[in-house]
């Protein structure tokens, strides 16, 4: 069976995230997961735990939620990519 991560990493592809920068460095696809396994760090979470919690998860990190300046973190780069993974995992 393919593990989560792999398919998140597919389903960020199939949307059309890049997966390298013009000069060949990993880009969004890779910056996103990396920022999910940050959070399930973070929270001390397996990332299908932070699956079965991402609705309240995001709103912990997003605008007004108590852990708002960590979703604001690199330019917003923590909250876009568990929007990503909420919308991956509500899918």
């Amino acid at each position: 069976m393919i593990d989560m991560k792999k398919q998140f990493e597919e389903y960020l592809i199939n949307k059309g995230y890049k997966q390298t920068t013009p000069s060949g460095h990993p880009s969004t696809v890779y910056d996103y997961i990396k920022r999910v396994d940050k959070v399930c760090e973070w929270e001390d979470m397996t990332l299908e735990q932070l699956a079965d919690s991402i609705q309240k998860i995001v709103h912990q990190y997003d605008i007004g939620g108590e852990k708002e300046n960590l979703g604001k973190m690199s330019h917003n780069a923590v909250i876009n990519a568990l929007r990503r993974f909420y919308d991956f995992v509500m899918m």
